[in-house]
Formats: C-alpha cells, sequence, structure tokens
C-alpha cells in the first residue's frame, strides 16, 4: 500500500519533535500536526515560563539578603507587565527554534488539530485527511479539574500566563508540585498566598522532604491549610468567596486550581483505529511505546508513564530508533531524578525512605544546616539532605535534597545512583568546599532514631 508519509506525528511538544526530526534524519518522510504552538506544555506554557517566574520571585528575598553582604539597596518595587513581555518574548523565540528545527528536518508542518480515522489515516481540522504507514500520538497533557460548585471562577496553571495583571491574593488549590510552585512564585512576587488542599503536599515525596518544605514555606508567610476540601466558589464585588467542607472560608482575588493533569486525548478518534485506554483516558502502550494498533505508538504525557520533559523527548527517541534504524529500543524509566521548583527547592532521586523500608533493611543518613549564603544575610532558613541506603548490600537507593540549588545537585548525584553506586564511594568521594553538595560526601553517621 502507498502512503503520503512513513510516519504522521499529532502533537508538535517535546517528544512529537524529537521523535519527528530524528525520523526524519534517519530517511524517514514525516508530518507533524499541531493545534495550537509548537514546544508542547513545556515551552509554552509550562517548565520554561514557569522556570523563568521562579527567577523573577527570588530576587525578593536576594534583595533582602544584600544587605547582609553589604550592599545599600533603594526601596525595590515589582512590574509584572515588564516580566510578561519579557518571558513572552522568550517564549515566542523558542517556538520559533522548534519550527525552524522541524523545517530544516525536512518535516511537513500542519497547524490543525488531527483526528484519527483508522490506523494509517488522519483528517486534519480543515478536512484535508493524509494516510502513514506509522502514527505517533504525542499530544501531552492537560490540567484536571476538581469537583465543585462554582468552578467557572478558578483558572487553571496554562491561564497564569496570559493574566495581564498580578493579582493581590490567591489560593493554590492542590498539593502537588505545580500548586506549590505558583504558590512560592506569587509569595515571591509580592502576592498574599493560601494553598489548600484535602490531604498532605507532595504525595509520594519522601515524608522529610514534604515535612522540611511545609516548615519552610509556613515560615515564608504562605498560608497551608490542609485536609479540607472546597465545596463552593461564589464571585462578590470581583472578589472569590471559597467556602470548604469544614465551614472555613478564604476570600482572595485569584483561584488556581492545580489538581493534577490528565492525558490529551479529547477529539483524537481513538476509537476509530481501536485503540485501547486506560480507566484514566491514558493511551497503553508497551515497552517500545506501541498501542495494540500495531502502525500506532505514543510518547509523553499521553500514555500517563513519567510525565516530564526528559522522559518524553527519550521516548521519541526510543521511539525513532525502534521504528526507522531497526534497533528495539525501550525508554528506561528507572531511577529518573526530579526537581521541584518551589522555594526552597527539591531534587530527588530514588526511592524515598518510605518506599526502601517495604522491601529493604535500610540505614538513613540525613543533615539539616543554615547553608553559607544564609549565615551573613541572617536569614533562618535550612537545607536538608538525606541519603537512603541498602544496608546489606551498602547502595545508595536514594538521594533527597531540600534548599538553595537541589536541582542542579540532584543531576549529578543521579549518575552515581543510576550506577548503582555504593555509600563507600559517595564516602571515598572528595569533598568540594565550601559547598552545600559536599554535605552529600561527609555525612558519616547514620540516624539511630529513625524509624
Amino acid at each position: 500500500m502507498q502512503f503520503d508519509y512513513d510516519l504522521f506525528v499529532i502533537g508538535a511538544g517535546s517528544g512529537g519533535v524529537r521523535a519527528a526530526r530524528v525520523s526524519a534524519g534517519m530517511g524517514a518522510k514525516v508530518a507533524i500536526a499541531e493545534e495550537s504552538r509548537y514546544g508542547g506544555t513545556c515551552v509554552i506554557r509550562g517548565c520554561v515560563p514557569k522556570k523563568l517566574m521562579v527567577y523573577a520571585s527570588q530576587y525578593s528575598e536576594m534583595i533582602e539578603d544584600a544587605r547582609g553582604y553589604g550592599w545599600t539597596v533603594g526601596e525595590p518595587s515589582f512590574d509584572w507587565a515588564a516580566l510578561k513581555t519579557a518571558r513572552d518574548a522568550e517564549i515566542d523565540r523558542l517556538e520559533g527554534i522548534y519550527g525552524r528545527i522541524l523545517d530544516g528536518s525536512g518535516v511537513t508542518r500542519y497547524p490543525h488539530h488531527a483526528r484519527l480515522l483508522d490506523g494509517h489515516t488522519v483528517e486534519l481540522g480543515d478536512g484535508t485527511r493524509v494516510s502513514a504507514k506509522t502514527i505517533l500520538i504525542a499530544t501531552g497533557g492537560r490540567p484536571a479539574l476538581p469537583s465543585f460548585e462554582g468552578l467557572q471562577h478558578v483558572i487553571v496553571s496554562d491561564d497564569i500566563f496570559d493574566l495581564e495583571s498580578q493579582p493581590k491574593s490567591i489560593l493554590c488549590i492542590g498539593g502537588g508540585y505545580i500548586s506549590l510552585e505558583f504558590a512560592c512564585v506569587f509569595h515571591g512576587l509580592g502576592t498574599a498566598v493560601t494553598v489548600s488542599n484535602r490531604s498532605t503536599v507532595l504525595r509520594g515525596y519522601d515524608g522529610d522532604v514534604r515535612d522540611h518544605l511545609v516548615e519552610a514555606m509556613t515560615a515564608k508567610g504562605i498560608d497551608l491549610r490542609m485536609g479540607v476540601n472546597p465545596v463552593e466558589i461564589v464571585e462578590k464585588d470581583g472578589m472569590k468567596h471559597v467556602t470548604y467542607d469544614d465551614g472555613s472560608v478564604v476570600v482572595v482575588e485569584t483561584v488556581l486550581a492545580a489538581t493534577g493533569r490528565k492525558p490529551y486525548v479529547d477529539g483524537l478518534g481513538l476509537e476509530n483505529a481501536g485503540i485501547t485506554v486506560d480507566a484514566g483516558g491514558a493511551i497503553v502502550v508497551d515497552e517500545f511505546s506501541c498501542t495494540n494498533v500495531p502502525s500506532v505508538y505514543a510518547v509523553g504525557d499521553v500514555t500517563d508513564r513519567v510525565q516530564l520533559t526528559p522522559v518524553a523527548i527519550r521516548e521519541g527517541m526510543a521511539f525513532a530508533e525502534t521504528v526507522f534504524n531497526d534497533n528495539p529500543t525501550s525508554p528506561d524509566h528507572e531511577l529518573i531524578a526530579t526537581a521541584v521548583f518551589t522555594q526552597p527547592e527539591i531534587g530527588t532521586i530514588g526511592l524515598t525512605e518510605e518506599q526502601a523500608r517495604q522491601e529493604h533493611e535500610v540505614v538513613i543518613y540525613r543533615t539539616t544546616f543554615r547553608p553559607m549564603i544564609n549565615v551573613l544575610a541572617g536569614r533562618d532558613e535550612k537545607t536538608m539532605m538525606k541519603i537512603v541506603v541498602d544496608r546489606p548490600s551498602d547502595r545508595v537507593l536514594g538521594v533527597h535534597i531540600v534548599g538553595h540549588h537541589s536541582g542542579e545537585m540532584i543531576q549529578c548525584a543521579a549518575i552515581a545512583v543510576k550506577m548503582r553506586a555504593t555509600k563507600a564511594d559517595f564516602d571515598r568521594t572528595m569533598a568540594v568546599h565550601p559547598t552545600s553538595a559536599e554535605e552529600l560526601v561527609t555525612m558519616r553517621d547514620p540516624v539511630s532514631d529513625h524509624t
């Protein structure tokens, strides 16, 4: 059978773009469809613009701390519009790069929504139909909304970047990393911040990490309300009145609902091709990212395996190797380092203490200290580092850091953990002094009373 393309990719985010251009480089005739902007969630409405806002929000404490180092600083002020203009210009620049990469790779671009008609045919939003030997779905995810009265009064994380003015007060509903990161961002920019969640924060993270972060955010003045559920939001005189199931009411200018994300499969026509999805709507794939239909693959958040940009990129690379380089490659989802850009920042890899204790006899090493940068500044915020070790083998099962530059540190620590380094390997490594990171190789005494 003759096809229009060897590969048709639906979705031009990190995973889809990588798969498209690498496959084209292997000699495939490739096309890609994107209904929104090139770059996907990470570049357009996620990691990149969020991190720029994280940087902006950190300057308030930097200005305060500068005085302790001899700097005379005038009365600071923040200009939301200036930040928005600069941030949006950078996102436009990056989107242009993605487009040029695809064009330079010989990939045909279609600026349309696309849906499957069968396992080899795609219909575009303008009615055009194209055929492909292989179809790759890489449409990512979308914010998932909670269920209560008055949802029309909330915004989701995508909407943050469209706000024309800075809210004077904001409620962040949710205890995941998106809610907490934006809570810290807005607090740093001068907004009064409340966070609420039905349970604890950062479910699935190490308990000491969660406790340390809650203590630090509370000390900064962020109002954390755990164990409550919103039941109704009513708007009065431009303010949102949020009523909780315990009868309490929070009144704020803006409400951010950040209660998780779900695979974006709306209108993809999966049923036309007979593609299997799980109970949460995620496309079910095998170890090589192939669906139950042999000609259709899926990578990234739409498969809900690990919702991280580098994972989607690696899955896209593995797909290209498997399908167009005759080299069956399964993406490695074991031991993935992650960072949470709260303030203080979190870096983590491997098992939490709670997870490790279920299957291992463990030894815990933990230290809490005030980093040097905070001393002259008179800031009491501390850094916490923790190493989880399997006692019989001495292998390091997990490393968890909360503090300045944790994301940078965990990337390096991840190499060692991925190589199955032992605690003795850490101990043999000479410290770099004076740094916070040196604590990772100087913790000698386990926590004897940790159960």
